[in-house]
């Protein structure tokens, strides 16, 4: 499996602007291939790849 290379500052249970502190209501759902309003291209992470893997989830 590769290494994730990124940092995380810190894990919060929303999202959170660091700049101002403003926090943001989240909602995490799990993702299912084929579910619709979804782009991958718009994202810098393989999302079909992922989704391909049975043991692991997605949200």
């Amino acid at each position: 499996m590769k290494e994730i290379d990124i940092e995380i500052d810190k894990l919060t249970n929303s999202i959170e602007n660091i700049i101002s502190g403003e926090t943001f209501s989240t909602l995490i759902l799990p993702f299912k291939k084929g579910e619709k309003g979804f782009s991958s291209n718009k994202w810098v992470f393989n999302w079909i790849k992922e989704l391909s893997y049975s043991e692991r989830n997605v949200y």
